[in-house]
């Protein structure tokens, strides 16, 4: 039963009787959580491929960029929606998902930059004395990568949070049972022909300023 904001309850109540706000603080702990891993799985591998192919170069790297184009054509709404229709709704399922949809941008930066600095004198010489191709990555070419691989982890766990949002929404992110808020505007679509406006509004601005939360201190780092 709608509930409107009260002391008792201050955000409302849903349409069986819930508190919206202590929903929408347990379904932050969910959201967060597939942004942050999604995240994290998105930029090891963004990481991995582009370093791979900077540094590697040849058809290696051809393969990886023309893949990398391929990823980038295809809609990535509607080919997470067909993809999740096929699988169970799980959470880590979902952030696997997004991890796999989303890589290419990171992979692209970070193979620039790694053509960049192959070229510079600290590399040059460190081939010289001797240092293997995996040395030459790992401690002198990606940490000189950690601004870019900073600024796009950020970007990476609010675009995750919009698209699990998106995802729960249509009914094809987590399951039912697991209060994330795209899943709480999903029940709230009762609330709009009911009039019950804070079940809609309410997780909408979670979202909203998380992401924007997010982006911003993206763009601090970047700064």
């Amino acid at each position: 039963m709608f509930r409107f904001p009260s002391i008792e309850h201050p955000l409302g109540t849903d349409i069986l009787g819930r508190d919206l706000l202590s929903r929408l603080v347990h379904g932050a702990r969910i959201s967060l959580g597939v942004g942050l891993l999604a995240a994290a799985l998105n930029t090891g591998l963004g990481l991995s491929l582009g370093a791979l192919a900077g540094y590697r170069g040849g058809r290696l790297d051809a393969l990886l960029m023309r893949l990398a184009d391929l990823m980038l054509a295809l809609p990535t709404l509607f080919l997470l929606i067909a993809v999740q229709s096929l699988l169970p709704p799980r959470f880590l399922t979902v952030a696997l998902m997004i991890a796999l949809s989303r890589w290419m941008t990171l992979a692209r930066l970070v193979r620039a930059r790694v053509l960049t600095l192959k070229q510079q004198e600290f590399t040059l010489a460190a081939r010289a004395t001797g240092c293997t191709g995996q040395r030459i990555v790992l401690r002198h070419l990606v940490p000189n990568t950690m601004g870019q691989i900073a600024v796009a982890f950020s970007f990476a766990v609010s675009d995750a949070i919009l698209i699990e949002s998106a995802l729960s929404f249509l009914g094809l992110g987590l399951p039912p049972g697991q209060p994330s808020w795209g899943n709480i505007l999903s029940d709230a679509r009762a609330g709009i022909v009911a009039g019950a406006w804070w079940v809609v509004l309410f997780p909408s601005l979670m979202i909203l300023l998380v992401t924007a939360s997010v982006n911003l201190l993206g763009d601090e780092v970047r700064a």
